[in-house]
């Protein structure tokens, strides 16, 4: 799979993420978050949805993901109805990389694409993670509800959508 450069942030390249990225793809995640899935799960997705799975590399590292798919499901942003949504799974930037605009920009280039099908977009989020609830709220995302217990920790995670 060709590498299909989206744009720069500063030195870091945000581009759409490729089979031979998902090794180092995993390896940020085990590095930055608690919640894991299987390999096979990020293979699937980028197949599925890969003008949505993005990765941030700096001078040949990989330091930052995104993953993404598309659903259809309950309206998360209007009362009643069906709607195609877009489903943040997951976002990390390791540590070091992070506050720089990568995370940002790399959300920003999959929403860009989610307008293009979808007319809402929703993740969930712990609500002990202070950080990111203030980055999806700087992008318009707000809090449509909590699922407690959401992670196998027991923690809850507040869903929180944006109208695209």
């Amino acid at each position: 799979m060709q590498k299909v450069l989206l744009s720069w942030v500063g030195d870091y390249a945000i581009r759409r993420a490729s089979n031979e990225d998902i090794p180092q793809v995993i390896d940020v995640n085990m590095r930055t978050l608690p919640e894991h899935y299987s390999d096979y799960f990020y293979y699937e997705v980028l197949n599925q949805h890969p003008e949505t799975f993005l990765v941030a590399e700096r001078a040949g590292t990989l330091v930052g993901y995104i993953m993404c798919r598309l659903e259809y499901g309950l309206s998360m942003t209007r009362r009643f109805g069906l709607a195609k949504k877009g489903h943040v799974i997951s976002v990390a930037v390791t540590e070091g990389h992070r506050g720089n605009g990568v995370g940002t920009r790399m959300i920003d280039h999959a929403l860009t694409e989610m307008r293009k099908t979808c007319s809402e977009c929703f993740l969930e989020v712990r609500v002990s993670n202070e950080e990111a609830r203030k980055l999806y709220s700087k992008m318009g995302f707000k809090v449509t509800g909590t699922q407690h217990g959401y992670y196998k920790d027991g923690e809850a995670a507040y869903t929180m959508a944006l109208q695209l």
